[in-house]
This record gives C-alpha cells, sequence and structure tokens, in this order.
C-alpha cells in the first residue's frame, strides 16, 4: 500500500529508512510559515513530518502516516470534506483553523477530526495534544495485536465476542453487527469485568475525543445496551456508576 499524495512523492523518496518504519506526521496547510514552523518543531523532537500545501485524493494504501494535522480550510479544498475521506482510513487527525465559532468545532470533531486545534496555536500545545493521539494509538495497537496473538475471545451471560473475527454472537448463535465503536466499548469492559470504568478511560479506549465530547461515550453505552440488552432501560449487564462511569456486571470467561 502507498500513500498516494501530490507534492510530497519527493519528500517520501529522501526520508531514511528509520523515519519511515516509525512512521510520520503529514502537515497539510497552504501556510508555508506554519508548515515550515511545525514540522521544525516536531522533527526537533524526534517526530518525522512529511508537509503539503494541498492534497488531491487521500487513498487507503501502505506507507499512510502515523496523524494528520490539517487546516480547517486548504486552498484548493474544504477541511470538512476532506476529513470526510480521510475517515475511510485508520489514521488520526488534528484538524486546524481560525475558527470563532465553536459550533464549527464541534461539526468537525462530529465528523472524525480526534482534535481540533485553534489558530493561532503554540508548537508546544500542538505537539502535546499530538503525542497524546500518537500514545492512545500505539495502545490501541498493541491491544489489537495482543487480541489477534491470543485468538479466542470472551464468553458472558450465553454471549460470545469473537476476537480473531471481531464476531459478537447473542444467544441461540444469533450474530449481532457491532460498529468499530460499539466493539472497541465491549472490548474495553470485558478487560475489566465487574470493576468501575471512569468514562475518561473508556474514552481513551475507543479513541474518543476527550475534551469537548467528554459525554459522547454516552451514546456509545446506550448504543451498545441495545444491542445487548432485553431491556435497554433497565440494564443487567452495563451499570452506571454515579459520579464515575460505568461498569460491566457480568462475570467474563475468557476462551
Amino acid at each position: 500500500m502507498r500513500l498516494d499524495l501530490r507534492r510530497i512523492t519527493n519528500a517520501m523518496e529522501i526520508m531514511d529508512e528509520h523515519a519511515k518504519k516509525m512512521g510520520y506526521v503529514l502537515i497539510v496547510d497552504n501556510d508555508p510559515t506554519v508548515r515550515r514552523n511545525v514540522s521544525e518543531y516536531f522533527s526537533n523532537h524526534n517526530i518525522p513530518t512529511i508537509s503539503a500545501p494541498d492534497w488531491n485524493e487521500l487513498k487507503c494504501t501502505d506507507g499512510l502516516p502515523s496523524l494528520i494535522v490539517m487546516d480547517r480550510q486548504t486552498s484548493r479544498n474544504d477541511g470538512l470534506d476532506r476529513l470526510r475521506s480521510i475517515r475511510k482510513c485508520d489514521v488520526p487527525v488534528i484538524m486546524t483553523g481560525h475558527v470563532p465559532d465553536e459550533m464549527d468545532r464541534v461539526i468537525g470533531l462530529e465528523l472524525g477530526a480526534d482534535d481540533y486545534v485553534v489558530k493561532p496555536f503554540g508548537l508546544r500545545e500542538l505537539l502535546a495534544r499530538a503525542r497524546a493521539i500518537l500514545r492512545r494509538r500505539g495502545m490501541a495497537s498493541a491491544a489489537r495485536t495482543r487480541g489477534s496473538e491470543r485468538g479466542g475471545g470472551y464468553r458472558f451471560g450465553g454471549w460470545r465476542l469473537e476476537r480473531r473475527s471481531r464476531r459478537l454472537v447473542a444467544p441461540h448463535e444469533r450474530p449481532v453487527l457491532l460498529s468499530k465503536g460499539e466493539y472497541a466499548l465491549l472490548v474495553a469492559f470485558l478487560e475489566a469485568p465487574q470493576r468501575p470504568l471512569t468514562r475518561e478511560h473508556l474514552l481513551q479506549a475507543t479513541r474518543v475525543h476527550q475534551d469537548i465530547f467528554d459525554r459522547s461515550i454516552d451514546v456509545r453505552v446506550a448504543r451498545l445496551r441495545r444491542k445487548l440488552e432485553p431491556d435497554p432501560s433497565q440494564p443487567r449487564m452495563i451499570h452506571t456508576e454515579s459520579g464515575i462511569g460505568y461498569v460491566f456486571s457480568l462475570p467474563v470467561e475468557r476462551f
């Protein structure tokens, strides 16, 4: 697989093998000063970067960046439209922009941005936010690797979650379709059954934005309850812990 982006082919060709192996941050901004300052600052802190003023179609191919820092408005493409296409790939995104309206930031986050940083931003803050996302991504990747190596899955209350195939099977062998976020949330619960889990923990486990949408995990829990609980209004599996978060109440058996 290959990342098909105009104007950065030469930059990718001259990157050393170490940088390619550890991944890089793609910076898309039509302001050359922003591109230069962010690239130099990240590089000085051992994070390889590639920058471009604009891009053509982003394809989910080999060599994808570990993170994209993209401007809300580029010279040729609206950032929100581009964000919709990026969400087809498993690449985290920090959106930036001169946005006085909070609703515009909310829309960006709801469309799939992992963070939104308002310009003018401090390079130190941007680096800290980038590192936090990359750290969570690394933790999630390690967890997926462990799950793949381990295979098997979990049994609870007559249900079965198969890790290798990401398949949830209800009692009487009825398959239940889970979204990516619902699957990640259920795994987080099954990894720590009968133990209260904070919203922050669940947000990190499902890679949901933490600052503005700290209650978005409640929406995901409600959706998961509708698929697991006979009566979602009186849940038996996922209980609310007031002031803390949630707890998965059933015992869980690994296989």
